[in-house]
């Protein structure tokens, strides 16, 4: 027990003195650092340093940070309202505390000791200003600590007045504005001084993300992060309530022509590398902005003026003209995940909203794919036959675009046709909960209702979600996820970042080579040949009810594209199908960057299959057939049934012995059917794969489904099979 104790002790010991040692060492070390600072007057002609840049992966600099807009004004022409805005929500005990407050510093240091590292912050005004003018942005516990002294002795030095004057002048506020005049001149056009109150809280809800709150990029967030500093003034009684409620009324009144004077090329693929510097790396804008960090990214500047022209040219030929109509656009490598090319709107200047990883738009019939993918992994072919005949499931009636019918079809047709009717009965065969359970490990994130109109695109899905679900099919069954940085360095060429992705199995190979094969029969025969490109391809056409959304989602061996066009407002498109614009814009584009490419094709066992699609019934066409065949067949049956009858006791007699030998030889057809049918499906993945001899499955309609005489009403969604 005394050796225990003896031991102990002896620890406790050395770590009082390694503490002693380490903080001696900090102090000596901010002492060094101190006495190589510059005046106080020097401070005041302090000038960011704007080194950072983003390039491509082609070496084209598409963001650059440097030519920003600076101003430097009085703190006596600051409104009041500013100042006040700025203490509440940024550092409320900013006239009380020396430089640090001690008790969020105590919160913040014990979560960051726990995680090891820093996690939360607990920068005062007076810190930040110190991280501005003499420190690096890199998240270090020595850092950290030299920011304290800075801040102590910048306390000690100059006026609270100064340092709140400092820091408003060289604040990063997003949109290339550094300090509050040349926010204020970006933002409103004005002069700071005449910001009225909702403008200085909208300025002061900036620093903390200047992308994710700019007005410019999205006005909901902004609105909701002006509502905060409006009630932290409310809090510590900067403004009275009626002010308050009549600042939080107040719509947002932007300059008319924003004044962005930074380089940035390829403007919504920077702002997704802006959101995945947050997310993946844990460094912010503003520390991006005055680190002189280089990101290198994964873009190919070629590729992305190809997509551009390709955007650009097609939607202007089409009429599509107006704000709210709408392009997007992401390519990226099948095997690494690079991406290559990114539109998230046909115009920046006019609206940032970024809708390749934001929108969440109807996918129509490019949906199927989740569906006949289920059904493939379930056993059934691309031989499988289905009725192609108007359906009824519950309340909902599906039809086929331009209610055409084709009786029956095998499932390869049906895919490449677009098929709304198989495709529904298909989902009700295999299950509405596995076809989501596949949807969500091939990538789709977005909720999923349980309703079988999912089949046909009613639910809601991203762009970039169902690019990388298909980029699965391309790669062999193996899931990568589509990213932008490659890697990151600081000013003195340190590598900080390194980019790196997960590969993850997600489908057998039987099932890929099934769904590959069935999607290279919709562009070369199906819904997406306006997408044919003269080299092997596949993809799949989407359009929704009304015309509201049209997609095309193709790839080639290695490299995976998807289009959506459509409006803004959720207006019909005029009559716009997947197979049209988005097709055009994808072979478009696709046909520029595969030009000096080598030909390749899909390395997968050869499927054999019928190229031969006839023209589709209408559907009154079809009624009038079936009603016909089915008063033939009960004609048939009832004489069938009277001979019967008739010669029942001769029957009898002469069949007595058959009757068993043919129930005997049925049984025998039927094990050896279903004996070869369960061989086929339980194939282990590394066989020989030969799927030509499968015998054909025919699956018949449920009793619940009727065949013709259906109402004449639309079907609530997913009408144009497109």
């Amino acid at each position: 027990m005394i050796n225990l104790y003896k031991k102990r002790k002896g620890n406790l010991v050395y770590f009082i003195v390694f503490l002693i040692a380490f903080v001696l060492a900090g102090i000596t070390a901010g002492i060094l650092h101190l006495n190589n600072l510059p005046s106080i007057e020097q401070l005041e002609q302090y000038e960011p340093t704007l080194t950072s840049q983003i390039t491509s992966n082609d070496n084209y600099v598409i963001r650059t940070f440097g030519a920003y807009n600076y101003k430097k004004v009085s703190i006596n022409r600051m409104p009041e309202n500013l100042k006040k805005a700025i203490v509440a929500i940024e550092d409320k005990n900013f006239y009380t505390h020396p430089g640090f407050d001690i008790s969020a510093l105590v919160r913040s240091s014990i979560k960051n000791i726990k995680a090891r590292k820093i996690v939360q912050g607990a920068s005062t005004i007076t810190q930040q200003l110190a991280r501005i003018l003499f420190l690096s942005q890199e998240k270090t516990f020595t850092r950290k600590f030299k920011e304290l002294i800075i801040a102590y002795r910048l306390e000690k030095t100059i006026s609270k007045d100064k340092i709140l004057e400092m820091y408003l002048n060289n604040i990063y506020l997003g949109e290339g504005a550094y300090g509050v005049a040349a926010a204020a001149d970006i933002y409103f056009d004005k002069k700071v001084e005449d910001l009225n109150l909702q403008e200085c809280a909208l300025l002061a809800g900036l620093p903390q993300a200047p992308s994710l709150y700019s007005p410019y990029q999205n006005k909901e967030l902004t609105l909701k992060r002006r509502s905060q500093v409006i009630s932290r003034m409310l809090e510590e009684g900067y403004i009275k309530k009626e002010e308050a409620k009549k600042a939080n009324k107040s719509k947002i009144i932007l300059s008319e022509q924003p004044k962005r004077n930074t380089l940035k090329k390829a403007p919504y693929f920077v702002d997704f590398v802006m959101r995945e510097l947050q997310e993946k790396v844990g460094i912010s804008e503003q520390e991006v902005v005055q680190g002189g960090y280089k990101i290198y990214t994964t873009l190919n500047y070629e590729y992305q003026k190809a997509a551009e022209k390709s955007v650009k040219v097609n939607m202007k030929s089409w009429g599509l003209i107006k704000p709210e109509q709408q392009a997007a656009l992401i390519s990226y490598d099948v095997v690494s995940g690079q991406v290559m090319a990114y539109i998230g709107g046909k115009n920046y200047s006019e609206s940032q909203f970024d809708r390749v990883s934001q929108a969440v738009r109807q996918p129509g019939s490019s949906f199927k794919m989740f569906v006949y993918t289920t059904a493939m992994e379930n056993g059934l072919t691309p031989f499988t036959v289905y009725p192609d005949v108007p359906v009824k499931i519950g309340d909902w009636s599906p039809q086929n675009y331009g209610r055409k019918y084709r009786r029956e079809l095998p499932l390869y047709k049906a895919l490449a046709l677009s098929s709304n009717v198989v495709a529904s009965q298909l989902i009700m065969d295999v299950g509405v909960d596995n076809v989501i359970k596949t949807a969500r490990r091939m990538g789709i994130t977005t909720p999923l209702a349980h309703d079988p109109t999912i089949a046909l695109g009613s639910n809601g899905i991203k762009p970039i979600e169902l690019a990388s679900a298909y980029g699965i099919l391309a790669n062999g069954g193996i899931k990568v996820e589509p990213y932008g940085i490659e890697r990151i360095e600081t000013s003195n060429g340190k590598v900080i970042y390194v980019a790196s992705n997960s590969y993850q199995r997600i489908l057998g190979i039987k099932t890929v080579a099934y769904m590959v094969e069935m999607l290279k029969q919709v562009v070369k025969f199906g819904t997406g040949r306006g997408s044919n490109i003269g080299r092997p391809s596949a993809g799949k056409t989407g359009t929704t009810d009304g015309y509201r959304d049209a997609w095309f989602v193709g790839f080639t061996p290695d490299i995976v594209t998807a289009v959506w066009v459509g409006n803004d407002n959720n207006t019909p498109t005029n009559d716009l199908t997947g197979g049209s614009l988005p097709a055009i814009i994808w072979r478009d584009y696709m046909q520029m960057i595969t030009a000096n490419k080598p030909v390749m094709d899909f390395m997968y066992p050869e499927i054999i299959v019928d190229t031969s699609y006839e023209p589709g019934i209408p559907e009154e066409e079809l009624e009038v057939i079936l009603e016909k065949e089915e008063k033939e067949r009960q004609e048939k049956l009832e004489k069938e049934n009277s001979d019967k009858e008739k010669n029942q006791e001769d029957d009898n007699f002469w069949n007595i012995g058959e009757d068993e030998d043919d129930n005997r030889d049925s049984q025998d057809k039927e094990k050896e059917f279903n004996l070869n049918l369960k061989t086929t499906e339980n194939t282990d993945e590394n066989e020989k794969f030969n799927p030509a001899p499968i015998p054909v499955k025919k699956i018949r309609v449920k009793s619940s489904t009727k065949t013709h005489k259906m109402p004449k009403r639309k079907s609530p969604i997913g009408t144009s099979g497109f």
